[in-house]
C-alpha cells in the first residue's frame, strides 16, 4: 500500500512540474550570473597562509594535550594503568 502511495505522489509531482513554465524549472545561480545572464568575475581571494595554519593547529594541539594529560591522570587515579617503576640497574 505504501509503495502505491509513493508512486502516486511521484506521479502528481511529475504532472505538476510539467505544467510549470519552462523558465521556472531551470535553476539559476544568481551568485555566479547577473540578471541578464552574464558571468560575473571571480571574487577576490584572501589567503591567510601560515596565520590560518597556526590559528588552527596550535589550539587543537593544546586542547588535545590537555585531554590526554587529564585522561592519563584519571587512569592512574583509578589504578587502571599505572606504569611500573622497574629499576634495571644491574
Amino acid at each position: 500500500m505504501m509503495a502505491g502511495l509513493a508512486a502516486a505522489l511521484r506521479l502528481t509531482r511529475f504532472l505538476n512540474a510539467s505544467r510549470t513554465p519552462i523558465n521556472a524549472r531551470i535553476p539559476a545561480r544568481t551568485a555566479v550570473t547577473s540578471s541578464t545572464g552574464a558571468i560575473q568575475p571571480k571574487p577576490d581571494k584572501v589567503s591567510f597562509g601560515l596565520v590560518r595554519v597556526f590559528s588552527v593547529v596550535i589550539p587543537f594541539l593544546y586542547v588535545g594535550t590537555l585531554i590526554s594529560k587529564n585522561f592519563a591522570a584519571l587512569l592512574e587515579e583509578h589504578d587502571i594503568f599505572v606504569p611500573e617503576d622497574d629499576d634495571d640497574d644491574d
